[in-house]
């Protein structure tokens, strides 16, 4: 994919001779964010019409660098989300539809499956609370099986009972988002990577967005799908600083080359509702590596992927913020459990061994890791579900923020992209036909 540098786009005014020449971007719609959601959203604008002019930007000079690029690689069947939910619905269609565009398109992915596995009698029993909202959720083809159903799938997989889900899969979402963007472009839309937004102004009857560097692009609207950075994105036009943003950091740890001759596909813990994140599990790739975990910690920084990255501003945010010590009062032992399992990798043997007891100290080594863009309430509640909002005023009225795109949100990406532009449609009357 060839992607326009913002230095590129726009300096105010060329100077040839004694004569000024204005050059800059005009858009019809801009969609703030390079990310697998962004993108989805570009390239569905673009299934549906050619007669407007899209862009979008990104501050990074690459796409999918942060959440989309730093995610385990899974595509999701919807077993884990609340019936009803908008999450459980995109999650099942999306994984339809990205298993149909991946063989569409080329786009390597393996069926790997996945075992939901039960060690004890209290977890059997939260797996069939479980199994109950998996069906309801028309999760495809599930299956319950007992330890010799587990062992057929997963010979080296200990466990009284699990479900199985053979639709599973694993990709490599970043390949699937730059595939998303290089479709977009071929269709006449531009992207511009460099680009990192830091003002937005009414002017001529549209909006004029300028960079860091002081570049611009002009518009009639926007849809800002920027992640890790959505609250501060909304509040600049307006809009409500809540949901806010804490950046947990989610460390993978890698299982040695032997021992991942064992895994055949995934094997997911039962969730503990007491708990608000999912617990270790084993996720192979598609490079043949099998990735261990991941923990979820507090990052000191939005890019934060690593204890020794530490940006002052991102950490006062969510030391100032009420939220944070709510959810952490709730959630002390936890976090500190997390914590240490972070300094000292080998606390993880004892629950991977629980599943997989060949697992030994000697096995793992430590991995890459992702931060989660997650959504906080000042009540400490983590916010699950999708929130769009849009401000007021000549700017706000103009711009529309994607809020929380949450987990599965590559799995869903396609789904979520219809949803959308159709919200793009309904808000801004936006003539797709």
């Amino acid at each position: 994919m060839i992607t326009r540098r913002a230095t590129q786009l726009f300096n105010p005014c060329s100077c040839i001779g004694l004569r000024w020449i204005q050059t800059r971007p005009e858009y019809d719609v801009v969609v703030l964010g390079g990310g697998i959601v962004g993108l989805g959203v570009a390239q569905e604008i673009s299934n549906r019409t050619n007669k407007l002019k899209v862009a979008v930007l990104e501050k990074e000079n690459e796409l999918a660098m942060h959440q989309t690029g730093h995610n385990s690689g899974v595509i999701h069947a919807g077993i884990y989300y609340k019936p009803g939910s908008v999450m459980a619905k995109l999650c099942v269609e999306g994984m339809k539809a990205t298993y149909d565009y991946c063989d569409a398109h080329g786009i390597p992915y393996k069926k790997v499956g996945k075992l939901v596995v039960a060690t004890s009698p209290l977890e059997e029993s939260r797996l069939m609370d479980l199994w109950d909202r998996a069906n309801s959720n028309q999760v495809p083809d599930i299956e319950l099986v007992d330890s010799k159903g587990i062992k057929e799938r997963e010979p080296a997989c200990e466990g009284v009972k699990a479900i199985w889900s053979p639709h599973t899969g694993i990709v490599d979402w970043g390949r699937v988002a730059k595939h998303y963007g290089t479709v977009f472009e071929s269709r006449g839309g531009t992207i511009h990577t460099g680009f990192q937004a830091c003002d937005f102004n009414y002017l001529d009857g549209g909006l004029r967005i300028r960079s860091t560097i002081g570049e611009e692009v002009h518009c009639q609207y926007v849809l800002a799908c920027t992640g890790l950075y959505s609250d501060r994105v909304a509040t600049m036009t307006g809009c409500d600083p809540e949901p806010k943003i804490v950046p947990f950091r989610g460390e993978y740890l890698l299982l040695s080359a032997e021992k991942s001759k064992l895994i055949r596909g995934n094997i997911y813990p039962v969730p503990d509702p007491r708990f608000p994140f999912l617990g270790v599990h084993f996720t192979p790739r598609m490079n043949g590596e099998v990735w261990l975990g991941p923990n979820a910690v507090l990052a000191f920084a939005r890019e934060g992927y690593g204890w020794g990255t530490l940006n002052f501003r991102d950490l006062v945010e969510v030391l100032g913020y009420p939220g944070f010590y709510r959810l952490a009062g709730k959630y002390l032992g936890y976090g500190l459990d997390q914590m240490l399992g972070s300094i000292f990798i080998n606390r993880a043997v004892k629950e991977l061994k629980k599943y997989v007891p060949q697992v030994e100290a000697s096995d793992i080594s430590r991995g890459p890791a992702g931060v989660r863009a997650q959504a906080m309430s000042a009540a400490g509640d983590l916010v699950g579900d999708f929130i769009f909002s849009r401000g007021t005023g000549d700017v706000g009225s103009r711009i529309l923020h994607c809020r929380n795109a949450p987990s599965p949100a590559a799995t869903s990406s396609l789904a979520i992209a219809n949803m959308v532009v159709d919200k793009l449609e309904e808000e801004f009357k936006l003539n797709l036909k």
